[in-house]
């Protein structure tokens, strides 16, 4: 009996060992596979950045070299660094470095990437290289030289010294970065870029890094007790409703207060004040919504109302954005006859009954002005049609301020119309008679002018 079973049993244990065998060879040869694939993956991205790096500092030096009128050559060159610059970001982002701080350095491409393309995209021949632009170049060939110089010799030691970046990515992450050779040439990277002076980037640039502060509200500091009343009457929630404040951010520059109001009704309002002035940023109604039983544009006139009870008289809607049970509407300003942009205020209307119950006026809040220099266009609405496409069919046009590349608000004619299918906004500059900018309209906002 034990001779037949040991005659089964042996030849099956020694099929299920050898197929164990096989079966962990093949795993670890996957493993292996993965492991390789990644590592080349690493050494792949990091040579091209510093390749990338080299040709960022290659064409500055050729932007410089040439003359002062040569506008075709700037704009070539400035685009070639943008495009440089993109690509050594998209490197960088490969690149096992979540845990390593070389934020500094990611922060200093991505200015340069701006810097050249807001530079090369613009009419150069009407606006070329101011002195200041040109002495930022300068100072950016000499930094990206510096920066090339020094990956340069983080790719000697990971050739000479066959360094993995496995084993960076097993460094980091198990936070035993001590004596590597390749986080040491990063870290020294990232220290000497923030070393640099601060450039002067232009307004364009800056304006995409710069927050807007607090400093520029007017009105003084308020107290929990002007919150507390602010709040309950924005709420129409009575003098009895049980309220909570909270003083956000307190300290620091950005102080703000969140009211928690109960209504009598049996919901929670939340809204948000500024501490310096007062002002209301934003209000949320947090009931349940029901199924949609009124229109959109019966919303959108409710909206309207709601804003001029509030306090936002001349407000009109410019685009609307509804799913499900609920709608969001943009308003923005209007004086003289123009649309302010700028100052926006975006709605959430419930679909059930049309009441507003969200609100975000953040926006609003850091552009109001009283009352508005509007420049005069310099050309006629007529001229400004003439740079259309001949096959864009204009449904209406009006004019409006708008923020320009630079952040600047400018004044341009807007033509709303179709073309290829869709729909569109077109922002023709009043002064220069250029396009500014070109927006899709959905479907759901075709009718919302």
């Amino acid at each position: 009996m034990y001779r037949r079973i040991s005659a089964i049993l042996f030849p099956l244990a020694t099929i299920l060992l050898v197929g164990a065998l096989v079966w962990g060879y093949q795993e670890n040869k996957e493993k292996n596979a993965i492991l390789i694939n990644a590592e080349n993956q690493y050494q792949r991205a990091f040579h091209n950045l510093s390749y990338n790096m080299d040709r960022i500092h290659a064409e500055l030096g050729n932007t410089l070299a040439v003359s002062s009128t040569s506008q075709g050559m700037h704009r070539k060159g400035l685009m070639n660094v943008w495009r440089l610059t993109s690509n050594a970001q998209n490197e960088i982002s490969q690149l096992p470095l979540t845990l390593l701080p070389f934020n500094k350095t990611e922060e200093f491409l991505s200015r340069i990437s701006n810097f050249a393309y807001k530079a090369g995209v613009r009419d150069l021949t009407k606006e070329p290289l101011s002195e200041s632009e040109v002495k930022t170049l300068k100072t950016l060939y000499t930094n990206s030289g510096e920066i090339t110089k020094d990956l340069q010799q983080v790719q000697h030691k990971v050739i000479t010294n066959s360094l993995r970046w496995m084993d960076v990515e097993t460094a980091l992450a198990t936070n035993s970065i001590e004596d590597n050779s390749i986080i040491d040439g990063f870290k020294t990277v990232d220290k000497k870029v923030e070393s640099y002076p601060e450039l002067d980037w232009g307004p364009s640039v800056s304006s995409i890094y710069n927050k807007r502060s607090v400093k520029q509200l007017a009105g003084m500091p308020i107290t929990e007790e002007d919150v507390k009343r602010k709040a309950l009457k924005f709420a129409d929630a009575g003098d009895n409703a049980r309220v909570q404040i909270t003083k956000n951010g307190k300290g620091t520059d950005w102080v703000s207060f969140t009211a928690k109001v109960k209504h009598p009704k049996g919901y929670m309002i939340s809204m948000d004040f500024t501490e310096k002035g007062g002002q209301i940023i934003s209000y949320t109604n947090e009931r349940n919504v029901g199924a949609q039983r009124v229109s959109v544009q019966d919303a959108i006139d409710r909206a309207q109302l709601f804003l001029e009870k509030k306090g936002y008289p001349d407000m009109t809607a410019v685009s609307a954005d509804p799913y499900d049970n609920l709608a969001n509407f943009s308003f923005v300003r209007e004086e003289d006859g123009v649309l302010i942009y700028p100052e926006k205020i975006t709605v959430r209307s419930a679909l059930d009954n049309g009441d507003v119950i969200g609100f975000q006026a953040s926006d609003f809040v850091y552009e109001h002005q009283m009352k508005r220099e509007i420049p005069q266009p310099s050309i006629s609405l007529a001229e400004a049609k003439k740079v259309l496409n001949p096959d864009f069919k204009v449904l209406y046009h009006r004019k409006a301020i708008i923020k320009n590349d630079r952040s600047e608000d400018v004044l341009c004619y807007e033509f709303g119309g179709r073309i290829n299918g869709s729909q569109y906004r077109i922002y023709v500059n009043s002064d220069t008679g250029l396009e500014e900018t070109v927006e899709v309209v959905k479907d759901a906002q075709a009718g919302v002018r």
